[in-house]
């Protein structure tokens, strides 16, 4: 073990030490010969002992210098390799990207490196004059007609880390065969064939003119204007986090007909330190405390947040004794998705070729509404990407109308490929009034969906194995669900199986059927008798596997949700203990 820790270390230094060359800025060179020269080598070994690897969404990592962090010389690299393949992928064509950045610390320095290595490969750069949401980055990408984009983002990561997307022309980030192409080319670039000096001629400065366009495509997501007209004075609190959705998400609630809206202002400051937050993360009931208290000084009736690229969004309503309830992911993409059918049936609106999009590890409530009401639903991996891939196939045959995923993502209409928060805060903010026009809250709108369609507690656990031993023990997990599956969980018996791996599903009979997926992906999932599904799936990113469980019940009122929920806790007990978890 000694001589494996030698071993690391003499090559951390030796990387370390080619970052002492001319080819880096003083600052680094003095930040990395501090790292050298320091007798505790941690800080050294974390920051040289791999390289930040460019996947298929782009960079994310803890800025600072070294070939594991996030810094100029990494996102030039990754710029470089990405431009080397634009060119690849078009050739004779005068391409052009669209650059972009959010509230994040260094990200106007990054996105402007990124806008001068375009332009230096003679690809025309758009850089954006300030901070935008990361969905205003896809539309403008296909508004444009560019053939790829980059957002500097870390989405809702910890202050300290920042990341890179990478958009193709469709304005989703980018699928096979592009994203292995990419990454090939990023990993053939060293520091010196980066071209840093931009060429201004190719760089044009937009701003004003893309934020009219993208909120008047953001208004083509409303179902009922009527309703909102009736109901503008609709009482809204909203944060955006710090993040870039402080000018754009009151804007478009404006221009959506609404007329109440407060915001928090401690958090409408634009700051990568997120101070009033522990992590900019609306998935985190803690982020929302500040709003939930202005809600309460305002009596207002619900409180949303969009992180800090806001793609995503948070929704806190009154339950039925008054008191602030925050909305899981999968409650917001089961209103959405029961909105949109409802109302649109009701106004006319729907043709018969429309479609909607969950993940597989969405609930299955929206499957029920959707089936119940004559509407097609699709199933796609976790991840926008294949939600947007969806809506690129179907494109000119079919009308997509909305998709979402259980982790607070959804797009209410097609001008954009990614997660879309302004588009969805307007839209949640349209079913609340609705809501408000029927007598009804969205808490009591939720309750109704549950007694309509079944009521589902969906719970998600991550299991943590650190290092190179735990990423062959989730391997070996992996393959031990496969060839031992269990028969049952939580008592009740499995009905259907699926793997995603070879893409068959499996009956209790031991019928054999081929999974119609665009591709394959190491996940397996299970469906037992009494409506329960469980989800099993290796981190691509981090080293952890993840277990998405959801439990089924019929709820007969509103005052059986109490029970319904206490009895699914215990359920999911018993669920980790078949799981041997």
């Amino acid at each position: 073990m000694e001589n494996n820790n030698a071993a690391l270390l003499a090559l951390c230094e030796a990387k370390a030490k080619e970052w002492l060359s001319p080819a880096f800025d003083e600052e680094t060179r003095k930040s990395v010969q501090q790292m050298l020269d320091s007798q505790d080598k941690s800080e050294l070994i974390d920051a040289f002992y791999k390289d930040l690897e460019f996947g298929t969404g782009g960079l994310r990592g803890i800025m600072g210098a070294g070939t594991n962090r996030m810094n100029i010389y990494i996102v030039g690299m990754a710029t470089q390799g990405f431009a080397n393949y634009i060119l690849k992928a078009f050739p004779g064509r005068r391409c052009s990207v669209v650059v972009c950045h959010d509230c994040r610390n260094n990200g106007r320095m990054y996105a402007e490196t990124v806008a001068n290595i375009f332009s230096a490969n003679g690809i025309k750069a758009y850089l954006f004059e300030s901070l935008r949401p990361t969905p205003e980055v896809s539309f403008a990408i296909r508004h444009l007609g560019c053939q790829a984009g980059v957002n500097v983002t870390a989405s809702h990561n910890p202050r300290e880390y920042n990341g890179y997307k990478a958009y193709w022309e469709d304005g989703a980030q980018v699928l096979a065969p592009h994203d292995k192409g990419i990454i090939d080319e990023v990993n053939k670039v060293k520091v010196n064939d980066v071209k840093f000096e931009g060429n201004s001629d190719l760089i044009e400065i937009i701003g004003g003119e893309m934020d009219w366009d993208y909120l008047m495509a953001v208004k083509e997501a409303m179902v009922d204007q009527e309703v909102i007209l009736r109901q503008k004075d609709l009482n809204i609190v909203y944060s955006p986090m710090h993040g870039t959705g402080r000018v754009i998400v009151p804007m478009a609630l404006r221009s959506w007909g609404f007329q109440n809206i407060h915001v928090v202002p401690e958090q409408m400051v634009i700051d990568g330190n997120f101070p009033t937050v522990v992590s900019p993360n609306p998935e985190n009931a803690e982020a929302m405390t500040l709003g939930m208290k202005l809600g309460t000084r305002l009596d207002a009736d619900l409180v949303i947040a969009s992180d800090p690229d806001a793609d995503r969004l948070a929704i806190v309503c009154r339950n039925a004794r008054g008191e602030w309830e925050i909305i899981n992911g999968n409650q917001t993409c089961m209103m959405f998705s029961w909105y949109i059918i409802t109302n649109k049936k009701k106004l006319g609106q729907l043709k018969g070729n429309e479609f909607l999009v969950k993940t597989i590890v969405t609930t299955e409530v929206i499957t029920e509404i959707a089936k119940k009401q004559g509407v097609q639903l699709r199933d796609c991996y976790t991840g926008f990407k294949w939600i947007a891939n969806e809506i690129r196939i179907s494109e000119g045959k079919e009308k997509y109308i909305g998709g979402g995923e259980e982790s607070f993502g959804f797009l209410p209409y097609d001008k954009v490929r990614d997660k879309d928060s302004p588009a969805s805060i307007c839209l949640i903010c349209e079913i609340a009034a609705w809501a408000k026009d029927n007598g009804m809250t969205l808490y009591d709108l939720l309750m109704d969906i549950y007694m309509q369609y079944g009521f589902s507690n969906e719970h998600t656990i991550n299991v943590v194995k650190p290092g190179k031993s735990g990423a062959d023990e989730i391997k070996q997990m992996m393959t031990d669900y496969r060839n031992h599956p269990p028969k049952d969980l939580g008592g009740s018996r499995i009905v259907l199986s699926k793997d995603f791996q070879k893409l068959e599903q499996t009956d209790e009979q031991g019928n054999v059927t081929r999974l119609e997926m665009p591709a394959t992906s190491n996940v397996l999932q299970w469906f037992c008798e009494d409506g329960t599904k469980v989800s099993v799936r290796p981190s691509g990113t981090e080293p952890k596997i993840k277990f998405y469980l959801e439990i089924k019940d019929k709820m007969e009122n509103a005052e059986s949700y109490e029970r319904c929920m206490s009895e699914s806790l215990a359920k999911i007990e018993a669920i980790k203990k078949s799981l041997g978890l």
